[in-house]
């Protein structure tokens, strides 16, 4: 078995990418590593004339409190605690998934990266390109694709 010092698993909060976050647990126990669960997200745009005074202003409240992405990642962390990862860290990475998990691989050092299979199969992820076929394609470093389907 290869040993990691640092994983990166990417996760929407969906079923099927909790399923990724399991395996990339999984590893991590097995190898003592790092693992770090992230998720991407865009910001939101508003256009209006003033901003709405009843909106957090900034990206922060996006990785801070009780936002949508905090509150997936402090499931997903606590479900590779529970398969046995140790070291758990969680990120909101700004950004498109791909590339978002790519950078972030690239800037912990990560010598492995974990992301589902979903999107592969479908007709847009033949024709554009699916989270992991992008993936795949530009990471630097080892990608392991989960069957997630």
């Amino acid at each position: 078995m290869t040993k990691y010092s640092t994983i990166v698993v990417g996760t929407d909060g969906s079923e099927t990418s909790l399923r990724a976050v399991d395996k990339a647990a999984a590893l991590a126990a097995e190898s003592d590593a790092r693992l770090i669960i992230a998720s991407a997200y865009t910001p939101a745009r508003h256009d209006g004339g003033a901003p709405e005074p009843d909106q957090p202003r900034g990206d922060e409240y996006r990785i801070q409190g009780d936002a949508p992405v905090y509150g997936l990642l402090n499931d997903a962390a606590d479900r590779a605690r529970k398969a046995g990862a140790h070291n758990v860290e969680q990120r909101a990475v700004k950004g498109v998934p791909a590339d978002a998990l790519v950078d972030l691989a690239d800037e912990v050092g990560a010598d492995l990266l974990v992301v589902g299979s979903v999107g592969m199969r479908s007709v847009v992820g033949r024709l554009v390109g699916s989270v992991p076929k992008i993936v795949k394609r530009r990471a630097h470093t080892e990608v392991l694709v989960v069957d997630t389907d």
